[in-house]
């Protein structure tokens, strides 16, 4: 078998899904089909009284294979746009991508297999016989609107996934299974974390009091790792007035995504992001070049009124707790501000576990310069600053052109679960356009009025997503410092009440959450409880445990510990309190 990028063979897959559509549907107007981070999709408009469905799916991968089987060659041309109109005369979507492309002045391609021509950039296999037929599964249908454009037609998305071999499937696919059981939304219903009410909301999740636990211990955590760096902890209100907004430039980016107010007298918007009220607090300081770098940390919710079929759990929400912080430095401190803030996501995520295999795209600015805000020397400053960084504190890292933000460069980190799948986390990003924008300054040297620079940084995100992140990655069973309820004492009868009640009042002294299960159950439905429960220890009270002041305890990690003094019980898990020790 012939070597392929995956991408390319995702690619190919697209077209060899086309022409299989076009086999149970010859009248059917292709969208566009292009390769995903697991496999490939088409968009299509079936003809009228034509419908797939799951069912189908088994008959499309046939077909898929038997095009594979005829090994027939992609076939690239160059062709012009009245050609290209000619070949797709009666399919408006691929002329309406041909007129852009005419408008740009771009190159326009086709493609073509055996009977089969699809107007394409590329790249493909040089024959469909080079791709593995059992390397690839089907995926799901979903409607889709043309260009993602609710005004335009609904077309089906017909998607698969792909990798190179039959072997990366299988393991792909056995990875989405073990997501199932890792559902945050699932688990987060059984385990009592949190609520999701029709009456107050999609994409408003509320705290139970267990997830509420794990909530303020990740915000302790973050804290901690800020308050002698340097930081300093801010509030601010969840509204402002529009002109906030519209001097920020927030409110034409964000558009109908805002949740407005009307108060008696004046509009607010509810804050969609926390920078521009953090620029109203530097503003109103008269700071001096000694007093550079300035640090601001808040752990506040923002609001954006995501479409409702996007929400979904803690992971896609209207209200977004946002662990933001703000700095505001000189342009030759950002590379030293920069190795600070990496420094603090090395440790947090080491301590989730999820260094292993991450890696970081530098962001920076592409050929295109009008696009972006700021001069060259400052861009070129601030390109270098985090570069420089990233190679200073050996950060897998890679260089990514045009994926800069307009107002600057960024560091966005990108860390594997516990089952491998990637998610986009912590950030960093230097901003020159809100200083600019809200004539920020503090006095230099020289007595002269200096511009900030601002660095945007975010260690876990949003805390609803990463919590419905660490839900499916822990799968529940959180680590003991994290887990809402970290002992459960377990009384054997009624006689040894007295002494279990004892020992929750000892372990609660000193900070650990216990729970005592009182119920007239056995003891071996009390430990199945607490099992299923996912509680880090169970200690035991028998006869035995009551007269010796002691509990047999059991790990959920580890089995069967054995007999413990309270004393001993107490030390060996204040060893598991601290997660930075």
């Amino acid at each position: 078998m012939k070597h392929l990028e995956i991408a390319t063979v995702r690619h190919s897959l697209a077209h060899i899904l086309a022409m299989a559509i076009l086999k149970r549907d010859p009248n059917a107007k292709l969208g566009t089909g292009p390769a995903t981070d697991d496999g490939f999709f088409y968009d299509v408009l079936l003809s009228d009284g034509i419908t797939f469905s799951p069912e189908d799916f088994d008959g499309i991968v046939a077909g898929m294979r038997a095009i594979i089987r005829e090994n027939a060659p992609f076939e690239r041309s160059v062709v012009t746009a009245d050609e290209a109109r000619h070949l797709f005369a009666d399919n408006p979507f691929k002329l309406e991508i041909v007129s852009e492309a005419e408008a740009r002045g771009e190159e326009i391609t086709v493609y073509r297999t055996g009977n089969f021509v699809d107007l394409c950039a590329g790249p493909h296999a040089g024959t469909t016989g080079d791709i593995d037929p059992e390397s690839f599964a089907m995926k799901g249908l979903a409607g889709a609107y043309w260009r993602g454009d609710e005004k335009n037609p609904m077309l089906v998305r017909i998607s698969g996934y792909a990798f190179l071999s039959k072997t990366e499937l299988d393991t792909h696919l056995a990875m989405l299974e073990e997501a199932k059981k890792r559902d945050h939304r699932k688990l987060g219903k059984e385990l009592g974390l949190f609520t999701v009410s029709p009456l107050v909301g999609a994409g408003l999740p509320l705290m139970q009091p267990k997830g509420m636990i794990i909530r303020q211990e990740i915000e302790s955590l973050l804290w901690r790792l800020h308050r002698d760096r340097g930081y300093s902890r801010v509030w601010t209100p969840h509204i402002a007035k529009e002109a906030l907004y519209e001097t920020s430039g927030h409110a034409s980016k964000f558009g109908d995504e805002l949740f407005r107010v009307s108060g008696k007298e004046e509009k607010f918007i509810m804050k969609p992001m926390n920078c521009p009220h953090h620029m109203q607090i530097f503003a109103d300081n008269r700071f001096s070049y000694r007093d550079m770098p300035v640090r601001y940390f808040e752990p506040a919710t923002v609001y954006r009124d995501e479409k409702s079929g996007q929400l979904g759990g803690l992971t896609r929400v209207r209200a977004i707790t946002q662990d933001d912080g703000h700095l505001f430095c000189r342009v030759s401190q950002i590379a030293e501000e920069v190795s600070t803030i990496v420094g603090i996501i090395r440790t947090f995520y080491t301590v989730f576990g999820m260094m292993d295999g991450y890696w970081v795209s530098l962001s920076v600015r592409d050929g295109e310069k009008e696009k972006y805000l700021g001069t060259d020397e400052a861009w070129e400053a601030a390109e270098t600053a985090l570069e420089r960084a990233a190679m200073e504190n050996g950060l897998n890292y890679r260089r990514v052109e045009g994926e800069a933000a307009f107002y600057g460069p960024k560091l966005d980190f990108m860390f594997k679960d516990a089952i491998g799948r990637e998610w986009q986390l912590a950030t960093i990003q230097c901003d020159f356009n809100l200083p600019e924008r809200f004539d920020l300054s503090f006095t230099n040297e020289q007595g002269e009025a200096e511009r900030p620079v601002v660095i945007h940084r975010a260690i876990s995100g949003s805390l609803e997503r990463f919590m419905g992140i660490m839900i499916e990655h822990y799968a529940g069973a959180f680590p003991f410092w994290l887990a809402p309820e970290q002992v459960r004492i377990l009384p054997i009868g009624e006689s040894e009440a007295a002494s279990a009640k004892n020992v929750l009042s000892e372990l609660r002294a000193v900070g650990i959450r216990a729970e005592l299960d009182l119920s007239d159950e056995s003891l071996g439905k009390k430990i199945r409880s607490g099992k299923v429960a996912k509680v880090p220890y169970l200690a035991v009270i028998g006869k035995r445990e009551a007269e010796n002041g002691s509990v047999t305890l059991e790990s959920r990690d580890h089995g069967k510990v054995g007999e413990l003094t309270i004393t001993d019980l107490v030390a060996r898990l204040a060893k598991e309190t601290d997660p930075l020790t």
